[in-house]
C-alpha cells in the first residue's frame, strides 16, 4: 500500500492536470509531485528503526519492527484537518516572500507543538519530519516552477488521499486528529474470508497501479497492448501455488506477497536498454504477469 498511495495520486493529478488543457509533459510532471506528496505520510514510519535500536535485540523482527512502527503509524500524519493545513503550508513555502515563509514555517510549529502536547514528544518529532517533508516536497516543486496555488492543489490531492488507501489492510487513521471523532470504526471488510479478503484489497491494489501506469504510458504517447509480452501468461502456473502454502491473511501474507510480485521478474527485457521503450515493457509486461498470478491464484483458492 506504501506505493498505491503515491500512484494513485501521481495517476489523478497528471489526469487532471491533462484534462485541464496541460502539456503531456507537464501533466506528468505535476503528477509525480502530487505522487510525493502521497507518500510523505508514511515517513512516520522513521520512528521504528529508532525504536528498535533503542528496544531489546530480540524485537528485530519483521513483527518487532511492525509492532514498533504501529506506535506511531497512521496516526496524526494520516489526519485530513493537519494534511490540509499543510497543503496550505506548502503553497506559502513556494510564494517566494517573507511573510509565506513565516507563514509557512509558523504553521509547521504549531503543528508540531500541537501534537507533541496532544500525543506526546515521539509524535512530535514524527510530526516535525513530516513537515519537512512537506516543505521539501513543496521546494522541489517550486524549482520546477510550479506555481504556489497548484502546490497547494497538489499537495491537497496527496496528503487528503492517502489516509483512505489505509482502509482495506488496518486500522482507520484518525481522520479528525487531534479531535475525538470518528469517522471510520473498524476496517473495512471486503469479504467475511480473511484470505479472499485480502486477495481483493491486493486487486484494488493491482487496479490502483494499473491506472498509474496506463496514465504514464497514454501521456507518453504509448497504448498498454503494445507493450505487453507474451511471457506474461507465465503468471498463470501461480495457480499451483495454493497446494503449497498456507492460506494467506493480513496478518500472515508475505509469503504470498513476496512469491507473487517475484514474477515480475518475468519483465525482464530480453535485449538491452535501446530504444528507451524496454523498461516500459519491462514493468507492463511484469504487472501483467502479477496479475494474471493473483487472479489463477484467487480462482484456485475459490475451486478448492
Amino acid at each position: 500500500m506504501f506505493v498505491g498511495h503515491a500512484l494513485l495520486a501521481f495517476a489523478l493529478g497528471a489526469l487532471a492536470a491533462w484534462w485541464l488543457g496541460l502539456s503531456r509533459e507537464r501533466a506528468v510532471q505535476l503528477g509525480v509531485i502530487a505522487g510525493l506528496f502521497a507518500a510523505v505520510p508514511d515517513v512516520d514510519i522513521v520512528y521504528a528503526p529508532f525504536g528498535l535500536l533503542v528496544g531489546a535485540a530480540e524485537n528485530l523482527t519483521a513483527d518487532g519492527f511492525w509492532e514498533t512502527a504501529n506506535v506511531v503509524h497512521r496516526g496524526p500524519t494520516h489526519s485530513l484537518l493537519l494534511g490540509a493545513a499543510l497543503a496550505i503550508a506548502a503553497g506559502l513555502w513556494t510564494s517566494n516572500s517573507r511573510t509565506g515563509r513565516i507563514g509557512s514555517l509558523s504553521i509547521g510549529a504549531v503543528l508540531t507543538v500541537l501534537t507533541g502536547a496532544v500525543s506526546g514528544p515521539i509524535a512530535g518529532l514524527v510530526m516535525l519530519v513530516f513537515v519537512l517533508a512537506v516543505l521539501g516536497v513543496a521546494t522541489v516543486a517550486q524549482s520546477r516552477d510550479v506555481s504556489p496555488r497548484t502546490v497547494t492543489g497538489l499537495a491537497l490531492l496527496g496528503l487528503l488521499t492517502h489516509p483512505f488507501g489505509d482502509l482495506f489492510t488496518g486500522g482507520p487513521p484518525p481522520f479528525f486528529y487531534p479531535f475525538d471523532v470518528t469517522l471510520v470504526a473498524e476496517r473495512v471488510m471486503l469479504h467475511p474470508d480473511p484470505t479472499t479478503h485480502l486477495l481483493a484489497a491486493f486487486a484494488i491494489e493491482l487496479a490502483t497501479v494499473w491506472l498509474a501506469v496506463w496514465t504514464y504510458v497514454h501521456l507518453r504517447g504509448y497504448t498498454l497492448t503494445g507493450l505487453v509480452r507474451p511471457r506474461a501468461a507465465l503468471g498463470l502456473g501461480y495457480a499451483a501455488a495454493v497446494l503449497f502454502m498456507p492460506a494467506p491473511t493480513l496478518e500472515q501474507s508475505a509469503h504470498f506477497v513476496f512469491s507473487v510480485l517475484a514474477l515480475g521478474v518475468v519483465g525482464a527485457p530480453t535485449r538491452p536498454f535501446s530504444d528507451g521503450v524496454d523498461w516500459l515493457e519491462t514493468v507492463v509486461t511484469g504487472l501483467a504477469a502479477v496479475s494474471i498470478a493473483a487472479l489463477a491464484y484467487a480462482m484456485a483458492y475459490g475451486a478448492i
